[in-house]
Parts: C-alpha cells; structure tokens; sequence
C-alpha cells in the first residue's frame, strides 16, 4: 500500500466507525469501485485498535466511575443506573457476537458483501433511522435503560453483520425508537463499540496468527492507526457537540443518496 491509500483507508474507518453510515460498507465499497488490491488483516487490525483507542480516551472520564460501580456491583449485588449500563454493554454485545461468529464459520459473510447488498442495507436503514428521529420521545437518558431496552438494542445491533446496516446507526435507531434522546442514543452506542471492537480486532488478530503472516509493514499499521484514531475521535466529538442540533437527517439523506447511486451505478 501507499502513503495515501493507507491514509485514504485509515481516514474512511475513523470516520465513518461512528456516524450512523456504515463503516463496513465504505470499506467493502472503496477497493470495489477503485480497483485497489485489498488491504489485508493486519491493517485491519491497525484500524480497529486506532478506533478502540478513540472512544475509550473520549469516554475516559465516564468509564472510571463505570468500572467502578460495576465492581461494587459484585459486592453489594445491588444494581445502580451505572453499573447497569456496564452490565447492558456487555450483554447488549451477545447477540452480534454470536450472528457475527454464525455468519464466518457458515461463509454467509461473502455473500453478502455486495454492492447490492449494500445499496439495498442503506435505503432500507436510513428509511427507518429518519422514522426514529421523528417520532422518538427523547426523554430519556442512557441511565435510564432497563434489561427489556438492552435486549431489543442488543437484537438490534445484531444487523449489522449486514454491510451497509451501520452498528452505530441501527442501536441509535433502536435507541430513539425506545424513547432516549439523541445525546444518550448516540452515547450507548459508543458504549457498544467498545467490545464489539475488541471482538472485530481480536477475531481479525487471530485470523493473522493462524494464517502465520510473517511480513508486517509496521509503518503502515502505526500511520494507519494513528489516522484511525485522531480521526475517530474528533468525529466523535462533532457528532455527539451537533447532534441536537442537526439531527439525523443529514445522515439520513446522505445514506439516501449513496444506495440510490450504488442502483444506478449496477444498471
């Protein structure tokens, strides 16, 4: 890869990882409409460290006392709104989890990277994020969440094995449907990253080892995810500062407009 693939590559994940239009699909899309030679697992990898790297240092003020009431959690056996959240998260993860491990080992996965496939995900979602946004309540923060909102966001998270589905846009979407205002909607989905990163980067990791891939451009990897990261995070940041003032509708539109010319581009 070149200079400005790796930053062209690392740019498309830090942004797109968060904002409710599909990381996965701007991935699968970019080497299919350029041509370019796929950048392999271990650049992958790079990319998901640098993303898991940007939301935990965004969020690093609120996971302290998270983690803190989740350990007191063990003690007491007593649940609060903080330590619930901790909980949700990671329960909130199973359903992707095991989707995502049924679609590898049953080679699901393949066939749905398409173009089709993706142009199909992004009309369909963006359609259903916009029904979200405007007849939401939004009265509720994220604390707020009990185990039936955690269950349907966590079924709902489970799409996104789907490319073009967005993770991030279809828990906002799930989010805002169950009352929660934007600022929260968004926040527990960055919440949810956190693991569903780790198991992405950790399955993509082991890929690495088991194929015994011996040559690494360390280069590469550190400007990849670098770029990765301080772009994720300063996404993040703009995101969730305009959020209630823009809406989704911006995203809405754009992801409108994507599955439309991805048609036509088939024709």
């Amino acid at each position: 890869m070149d200079i400005w693939q790796i930053i062209i590559l690392a740019l498309i994940q830090g942004i797109t990882e968060f904002l409710p239009i599909s990381s996965s699909a701007h991935l699968v899309l970019f080497p299919q409409l350029t041509g370019i030679a796929d950048q392999g697992v271990a650049f992958d990898v790079a990319l998901h460290v640098g993303s898991l790297v940007a939301v935990i240092w965004y969020f690093r003020h609120d996971i302290i006392p998270l983690l803190s009431a989740w350990f007191r959690s063990f003690k007491s056996w007593e649940l609060t709104p903080a330590s619930r959240l901790v909980w949700g998260t990671g329960i909130g993860t199973i359903p992707v989890a095991l989707v995502g491990l049924a679609v590898t080992v049953t080679d699901v996965e393949d066939s749905l990277r398409t173009v089709l496939v993706i142009a199909i995900a992004n009309l369909v979602f963006a359609a259903l994020l916009w029904f979200a946004d405007a007849t939401g309540r939004r009265e509720r923060d994220e604390y707020s969440l009990t185990w039936s909102d955690i269950f349907w966001i966590g079924l709902a998270q489970a799409l996104a094995v789907i490319p073009g589905t967005s993770r991030s846009g279809i828990t906002i979407t799930a989010a805002l449907l169950l009352g929660l205002n934007r600022r929260a909607a968004a926040r527990f989905s960055f919440l949810l990253s956190i693991p569903v990163i780790i198991l992405a980067g950790g399955g993509e990791a082991a890929k690495l080892v088991l194929e015994h891939a011996v040559e690494v451009n360390w280069f590469a990897l550190f400007l990849g995810a670098s770029c990765a990261g301080i772009s994720a995070y300063f996404c993040i940041h703009l995101f969730i500062s305009l959020l209630e003032r823009i809406g989704m509708l911006p995203f809405v539109l754009y992801r409108l407009v994507l599955g439309v010319l991805l048609l036509l581009w088939m024709v």
